[in-house]
């Protein structure tokens, strides 16, 4: 997996402990992003902030759709069903991610309603803060549609963000 990091400028870099976010879904960048996340939790003796955002009308995230037009409409949530999707997408890449190795990890796992970018950068704004996430290093329709998470997490985060690629195959 390939990692990049930036910092804004003016800001030093994150001292030791403390919080690694990271945004989380199911795909293989952001599994990466995770992979890579935990490690640097480790080393450093931070507490892993795992993020699932969901929100009405972006991909995936729950609800019943009305498919007799064009574009799918979502038109009902039950309840609290979306917020325990979102939780039981987070444990289950925790566990792909890092089946045995969170024991010397302190994890905390936030489901937030709202568009995964800005939710992130909000979460991820302490003076050591460090926010991760995963790219797909190749354009895609639901980029165009959606626009990219690491893009907007890199312009407007407050604090040092890594853009996790990763390795073919995995």
């Amino acid at each position: 997996m390939a990692a990049m990091t930036g910092i804004p400028s003016g800001r030093p870099g994150p001292a030791a402990g403390g919080r690694v976010v990271v945004g989380i879904d199911d795909s293989p960048a952001g599994l990466a992003a995770l992979r890579w996340a935990i490690g640097f939790a480790r080393s450093r003796g931070a507490r892993l902030v795992a993020v699932r955002a969901w929100a009405l009308g972006l991909p995936r995230h729950g609800g019943l759709r009305h498919h007799r037009s064009h574009t799918p409409v979502v038109i009902a949530f039950h309840g609290t069903e979306p917020g325990h999707a979102a939780r039981s997408l987070t444990r289950r890449a925790l566990r792909e991610a890092a089946p045995d190795a969170l024991g010397d990890v302190d994890v905390t796992i936030e489901t937030p309603e709202g568009n995964p970018g800005p939710v992130l950068t909000q979460i991820a704004s302490g003076g050591d803060d460090v926010l991760v996430v995963g790219t797909t290093p190749r354009p895609s329709l639901k980029r165009a549609v959606h626009g990219s998470v690491s893009a907007y997490c890199t312009a407007h985060a407050h604090c040092p963000v890594t853009v996790v690629t990763p390795q073919a195959g995995r």
